[in-house]
Parts: C-alpha cells; structure tokens; sequence
C-alpha cells in the first residue's frame, strides 16, 4: 500500500511517500505526477516514510526525472539506508539529486 501525499507551493510540488511503491501502487504514483507537474519548476519527493521501492517504482522516478530535466529541477530526499542501497545497485544514485 501506498500512501501519497502532495504539497504544492506555487512551482514547487513535494510529493509525501508512504508505505511501499512497487507495482500495484507505481501506476497510481505515475498518474498524480503526470497530472501535477505543468508549471512545476521544482519536484521534491520525500521519502521518509518509504518502506520499499521496486523497478515499477523506479521507473516511475525515471520518468519524473526526465520531465523535470527539460523544466526544472527534481530531487530526492530522507532516503532510507535500505532505498539508497536499492539506488546505488541500480545506479540511480547517479541519476537522482538525492538529499
């Protein structure tokens, strides 16, 4: 299950992740992206409360990613030990702006 909560301030958006984001619940992830970030210059995804990711999931952040590289900037942040190992042996590490 997971749970999503967002927070827009004008062009920054933060998206509040809960629970696990893997194949059931990436799609659901996917389409409040899709449909929040026209205008958005900066996308924060907050993952404090993140229990798993899986390559749904990853692909997910992917996707968000490469949108926010052609219209600002995105970055990740209270990534838990066990998600940033998922994200170092994926190489993901290298992709995302983690904090």
């Amino acid at each position: 299950m997971l749970n999503i909560e967002k927070k827009s301030n004008e062009t920054e958006l933060t998206f509040v992740l809960k629970g696990r984001l893997d194949t059931t619940t990436a799609p659901e992830l996917e389409k409040e992206l899709k449909a929040s970030m026209d205008g958005v210059t900066a996308l924060i995804i907050d993952m404090a409360a993140l229990d798993y990711i899986s390559s749904a999931g990853l692909r997910v952040l992917l996707s968000a990613q490469k949108t926010m590289n052609m219209q600002g900037k995105m970055k990740v942040v209270h990534v838990s030990e066990t998600i940033m190992e998922i994200f170092e042996v994926t190489g993901f590490s290298e992709i995302l702006t983690i904090e």
